[in-house]
């Protein structure tokens, strides 16, 4: 639930100050945009932001000490109860800016976590949330201010434990070594998974890309799968897969990922890899890009790096360009064979997307038609084992089947293969 106050009769958001320094490393500009739909997604109202021009940003006080004087003044006319800083903050510096401004201090990964701490339904969700926070705080107990008399109080203290963090860092090292080993017991059951649809020849496809670009929008679309699809960052943390079927009879499961951001922090992308390699053993990728989107270019190359990353080169990919009726002449936009342009939310181009799919995934069947003799029956029982009988006929011959026929079977049955469809 997003974060609110009382004043009377109404609830209002909480009021925040979003801050960065330009160094010109990244483009400032369009970060602090997406820190500001990061404060909406929390539950927060941004009244005011700060750029400011430094050719490195300052260690005391990551904006300057003058210039931190100004903003509180600022802050106290706005009414400001939240600062947030679009980068990652040393506990100095949290701790030197709330004392100048007596406003509490959170940075960009604490406003991640915060969020991920209120998305996060499944005990593998839970967990990993946990453990990314509980690692962050143990680099940053040292110094706090005013954060660590606001226990459970606000944007950026929510999830599981807040009223520990008071506690020695020895107690924080034994939960995260708890949470590792669950997190690791999890691993290894879908590893387990992984393993047993490999065996059984079931093709996969990774769902990514950028967070609220519309996975869950096609997931739901697909398959009616019933997964959270808002219109915020992070809408869905957990795993969901659903089968769908392709137009030449394959089955393929579908499975949805954890939205991707720039500068995801560290902790998080450890914390989420059991999550992310489900791209890495896919038989293929979905990367959905919202090509409505300004950034549609940067948020793809944030997608790619990751997936280069994790280990995901070399597996086919699909480049699925999302919320194309968003866009005047989206006719116009070209494809190919592994570049598909649909819209989710009105469910237009999905015919293409599955047949791409179908061209791009590894050939583990064959379909075709085939004239069983019946003192081979037991040939039939074979092909339903591992693959799907379409329809059946009997004739003087055989039987008369189209069937989608596994690789490793086909030889038994090429002999009676037969033009016929």
């Amino acid at each position: 639930m997003p974060e609110l106050y009382e004043t009377g009769a109404e609830e209002m958001p909480v009021k925040a100050v979003i801050i960065t320094v330009d160094t010109g490393e990244f483009d400032a500009e369009l970060s602090l945009k997406e820190l500001e739909e990061l404060a909406h997604t929390a539950g927060a109202e941004v009244v005011g932001q700060v750029i400011q021009k430094r050719p490195t940003p300052d260690t005391a006080t990551y904006i300057g000490s003058g210039r931190l004087a100004e903003l509180a003044a600022e802050i106290e006319a706005l009414g400001a109860e939240l600062l947030i800083f679009d980068c990652e903050l040393t506990a100095n510096q949290t701790r030197n800016i709330e004392n100048m401004t007596d406003v509490r201090t959170i940075d960009r990964t604490t406003l991640i976590l915060d969020i991920f701490a209120q998305r996060a339904l499944s005990a593998e969700g839970r967990i990993q949330v946990e453990l990314a926070q509980q690692k962050y705080r143990l680099a940053h107990l040292a110094g706090k201010g005013i954060s660590m008399s606001r226990l459970g109080g606000g944007i950026g203290t929510r999830g599981p434990g807040e009223s520990k963090l008071e506690t020695d860092r020895r107690h924080i090292r034994r939960r995260i070594e708890l949470l590792e080993d669950d997190l690791e017991e999890i691993r290894r059951r879908r590893d387990l998974i992984r393993k047993r649809r490999k065996k059984d020849s079931v093709l996969t496809a990774a769902v990514v890309g950028y967070t609220n670009v519309g996975k869950s929008t096609l997931l739901n679309a697909l398959t009616d799968a019933g997964v959270l699809a808002e219109n915020k960052l992070f809408a869905t943390l957990d795993i969901t897969s659903r089968s769908i079927e392709l137009p030449d009879g394959r089955s393929v499961l579908l499975t949805d990922t954890v939205g991707l951001i720039r500068r995801l922090p560290h902790h998080l992308v450890e914390a989420f890899k059991s999550t992310l390699e489900e791209a890495a053993n896919a038989d293929i990728i979905l990367n959905i890009i919202d090509i409505s989107s300004d950034d549609a270019y940067g948020q793809a190359k944030v997608t790619n790096e990751l997936l280069s990353e994790l280990g995901c080169d070399g597996i086919p990919k699909i480049d699925v360009l999302n919320k194309c009726d968003k866009l005047p002449g989206f006719e116009n936009i070209p494809e190919d064979s592994t570049t598909v342009k649909i819209s989710a939310k009105e469910k237009f181009g999905f015919d293409r997307l599955l047949e791409c799919i179908a061209a791009n995934l590894p050939e583990q069947a064959v379909r075709g038609s085939f004239v069983i003799p019946y003192d081979k029956g037991g040939l039939l029982n074979t092909i339903r084992a591992d693959g799907k009988i379409f329809s059946e006929e009997y004739t003087e011959s055989g039987t008369l089947i189209d069937a989608l026929v596994d690789k490793k079977v086909l030889y038994m049955v090429e002999e009676y293969r037969c033009e016929q469809e």
